[in-house]
């Protein structure tokens, strides 16, 4: 579009336009994140298998299999996803991810495994069951999710901020570790060397537990530096009241900054290898106050929504399906999760929905 056509749009259209476009950017940098949770499984299942080949296999001869049940053990969540993808929001990384319940799974997990062998000594078999739970909650705190560890006491997230929800990195090193061993024995079996290893593929679990830890303290320290790039600084003359730095596809060095004022979210594309100029990010206003956002707000598919959001943005737009009616959408920018209610010229939510995506 050329530089005329821009001055023919009426601002409201235009602010529209730019709005939208941030909820589009949003749906890329982040689709994998919320459309594949079940994908990130396989992290936590292999974290689960390196913690039994790195040494708590000496604990119990059955710590792998109860590492792979207990390393997932939180996700047994995904059964409330039956009841609906508002349903799943709120369940999800609910009770099940607290420090109160992680006990109890690890409980029930030894319980299992008691069932099935009656041998198994359960002090042991306890604590490599809690380990498994203990990684799994550790692992969704790194990345921009989160979980509430103090349900049924408080609400109140946990997140570090410092990866997606999937993250490629950390799959790739995964991979090469778990292939490892098998590619040593080989190699050991052509040269006709080495003795049989009581505890064999042990080297690559330390490596991928280290390079684990490693990883996400290296991006610890560059998402400080992205939230310093926005702190201290004023937006369109008004400080913010918070700021954060969520990771932006998969490279280390680029983040989604995002500083909230009084009236509006400021958004940018932060390249740690770049000046930073907080002039030229993108503006998302927040709508003022509306009977119609107050009627949305009571439905469960936005109560879940308001529960689960960190950085809430409403829409209110005229709606097609009857004269007077609107359209309050409302989504998080993190995530392009929204939930969307159709409200009449009398304030009454004709219907509202939620779901893991934009509508």
């Amino acid at each position: 579009m050329c530089a005329s056509c821009f001055e023919k749009i009426p601002a409201a259209a235009w602010r529209l336009a730019q709005i939208e476009k941030l909820r589009l950017q949003a749906q890329c940098h982040n689709c994998l994140s919320g459309s594949l949770f079940s994908l990130d499984n396989a992290t936590h299942t292999l974290t689960g298998l390196f913690l039994s080949r790195a040494g708590l296999n000496r604990l119990t001869p059955s710590a792998t299999p109860i590492l792979l049940i207990s390393a997932n053990f939180p996700d047994c969540d995904v059964v409330s996803a039956i009841g609906g993808a508002a349903n799943y929001l709120h369940w999800h990384r609910n009770i099940t991810h607290s420090l109160l319940l992680g006990p109890l799974l690890a409980l029930l997990t030894v319980g299992i495994f008691r069932l099935a062998r009656r041998r198994i000594a359960f002090g042991p078999a306890f604590l490599v069951a809690l380990a498994g739970i203990a990684s799994h909650l550790l692992l969704d705190m790194t990345n921009i999710y989160g979980v509430r560890l103090l349900l049924p006491f408080s609400g109140k997230w946990f997140r570090w901020d410092l990866t997606p929800v999937i993250d490629f990195w950390i799959w790739g090193v995964f991979l090469v570790c778990l292939g490892g061993p098998f590619l040593s024995r080989l190699v050991s079996s052509e040269i006709g060397a080495g003795a049989k290893r009581k505890y064999p593929g042990r080297g690559f679990a330390l490596l991928a537990l280290v390079f684990l830890i490693t990883y996400n303290l290296s991006r610890m320290v560059l998402h400080t530096r992205a939230v310093g790039m926005l702190e201290g600084r004023e937006y369109e003359n008004s400080a913010p009241i918070r700021v954060a730095a969520f990771p932006l596809d998969q490279n280390p060095l680029l983040w989604k900054g995002v500083a909230e004022t009084p009236d509006a979210y400021h958004l940018f594309r932060i390249n740690l290898l770049s000046r930073f100029d907080p002039a030229q990010g993108e503006i998302a206003s927040k709508p003022d106050p509306s009977p119609a956002i107050d009627a949305a707000n009571r439905t469960y598919a936005f109560q879940v929504m308001r529960e689960f959001a960190v950085f809430p943005l409403y829409r209110v737009i005229p709606a097609a399906e009857s004269e007077g009616a609107v359209r309050v959408e409302l989504s998080d920018l993190r995530f392009p999760f929204t939930s969307v209610a159709l409200v009449d010229r009398e304030n009454r939510v004709q219907k509202a929905a939620f779901q893991f995506g934009p509508q």
